[in-house]
């Protein structure tokens, strides 16, 4: 994957996908401020969700092993995950022991990020996507470019052709006469998955939280297929971030109010499905029949979070509820889409988290900072006020503290000059009379911009710069006093 300034480049170049995306967010938008509006204590759900996350991340290590000693003695089985490789393992061992060849998945981004279906692929187990857009993007062959829509990019008109295309190859395929009207679309993915549905022995989910006194597993979704994966097959795997947990169920009033709004632009999602361990109702005679699965597994995964929480400035990401409002809201975004950011995380958070949780290793994590107008329209968006601006700056002075490691370049050597320029005024005057004589020799009248300089391509490539004006602003002050003289407007 190329760095973030050569992949939006090319994304910029999709004009159906620019069109899709504008549509799609402004849409979300729209229906998110109406229902947030209805809420005068808004503010205060932000900032008592804000208080229990960093009450939660405060004392982690205490909260994940009560969750633990809660999901066990409910029947669950835990298993602590590191890092993606002993996660990926983890979920593999126990679909294979399960005697299982194909599992169905829902709601986990987790999943996406640590490379999942890959793994389950090499140790021979098929996995299919049953959310109606996660759905539409494994049939295309795609990755997700949202993190609630995964298929945000595309329209009905490019849904129906992967379905008349491509669900054959994944099972039952699409009917004769399907429409792109939505209700054809979903009457078609809803014949297909329920045949996997009443195949499938294994189920791998995620959890939008888990409730650590309890050791309950919880999951918000608009469709229903989320709860069918965890009733219906014999074995249960979800993979959750170690992040996801709160304390008490009274916490959770709190972030439902503030999710389903902040994500769908509802008063609340249609569906939410909660599962502590296994649970056991009695049959016809008295006896005891499992309801649900009847293994339930837990996976507990790392994969450089504790690394964030050790960054006193940087852990406030760890607080997303990846209700996805920073995206359609941020103007980076809704232009280029997720697949420019690289990561299963795309936009203002991604932007944010994927450096922390990768690490600033790579010439695309440390341009992910950089992918942001720093408008700040992120942080009013965010129900769990993530500073994400800060975050962005403060991963900006960790790239630039990492400098000297890096080749120099044209653009750092230029901003150093201007940064020398700048401490000395008999410097700046000088430069001040040059950027005088530039403008009679950049033709183009008072609109021009400077244009591309060589070795500066790709500062130039991204920015309009004007032509700088004729006279000085302090030129200007000295020769009119302050613009009280004749001659007094403004440069």
């Amino acid at each position: 994957m190329p760095p973030f300034p050569e992949a939006a480049a090319h994304e910029l170049r999709n004009s159906q996908q620019r069109h899709n995306l504008h549509k799609a967010t402004r849409t979300i938008r729209a229906k998110r401020d109406a229902l947030v509006a209805e809420r005068d204590d808004w503010e205060q759900l932000r900032l008592s969700a804000e208080a229990i996350k960093n009450d939660t991340l405060a004392h982690l290590d205490e909260y994940l092993l009560q969750f633990e000693e809660a999901a066990t003695a409910a029947g669950a089985i835990v298993h602590w995950a590191p890092d993606a490789e002993s996660a990926n393992r983890i979920v593999a061992r126990l679909a294979v022991d399960a005697g299982a060849d194909e599992v169905v998945k829902a709601k986990s981004m987790t999943t996406e990020e640590i490379g999942l279906d890959r793994a389950l692929a090499a140790a021979g187990v098929d996995a299919y996507e049953t959310d109606l857009a996660a759905l539409i993007v494994q049939l295309a062959g795609d990755v997700p470019s949202h993190i609630v829509v995964p298929a945000i990019h595309r329209n009905r008109a490019e849904i129906r052709q992967i379905f008349d295309k491509n669900m054959g190859a994944f099972g039952r395929p699409a009917p004769d006469g399907m429409t792109d009207d939505p209700a054809s679309l979903a009457a078609a993915a809803r014949a297909h998955l329920r045949e996997k549905f009443l195949r499938a022995g294994v189920a791998v989910t995620g959890a939008n939280f888990a409730v650590a006194e309890t050791g309950t597993l919880m999951l918000v979704e608009s469709e229903g297929n989320g709860r069918m994966c965890v009733t219906m097959p014999k074995t249960l795997i979800s993979v959750v971030g170690i992040e996801k947990i709160i304390p008490t169920w009274r916490d959770t009033e709190v972030f439902l109010q503030l999710l389903a709004r902040s994500a769908t632009g509802e008063r609340m999602n249609p569906y939410t499905s909660m599962w502590t361990g296994v649970h056991h109702a009695e049959g016809v005679s008295g006896e005891p029949v499992a309801d649900g699965p009847e293994q339930v597994h837990i996976v507990l995964l790392d994969e450089g979070r504790t690394d964030v929480l050790a960054d006193p400035a940087g852990r406030s990401a760890l607080r997303c509820i990846r209700c996805a409002a920073c995206l359609n809201v941020c103007p980076v975004y809704s232009r280029t889409g997720g697949h420019a950011y690289g990561s299963v995380y795309p936009g203002p958070i991604g932007a944010v988290l994927t450096p922390q949780l990768r690490g600033l290793h790579s010439e695309q994590d440390r341009n992910l900072p950089y992918a942001s107008s720093l408008c700040g329209a992120c942080f009013d968006a965010c129900p769990v006020r993530i500073p994400i601006p800060h975050l962005l700056t403060h991963l900006r002075s960790k790239v630039v503290d990492a400098e000297p490691a890096f080749p120099p370049s044209p653009e750092r050597v230029a901003m150093k000059a201007a940064s020398a320029i700048f401490e000395r005024p008999a410097a700046m005057g000088l430069g001040e009379r040059l950027a005088g004589l530039a403008h009679k020799v950049i033709r183009g009248g008072p609109d021009a911009n400077v244009p591309s300089v060589p070795g500066l391509a790709g500062w130039f490539g991204s920015r309009d710069v004007a032509v700088p004006p004729p006279e000085s602003f302090s030129n200007w002050w000295s020769r009119t006093d302050g613009g009280t003289r004749d001659g007094g407007d403004v440069p």
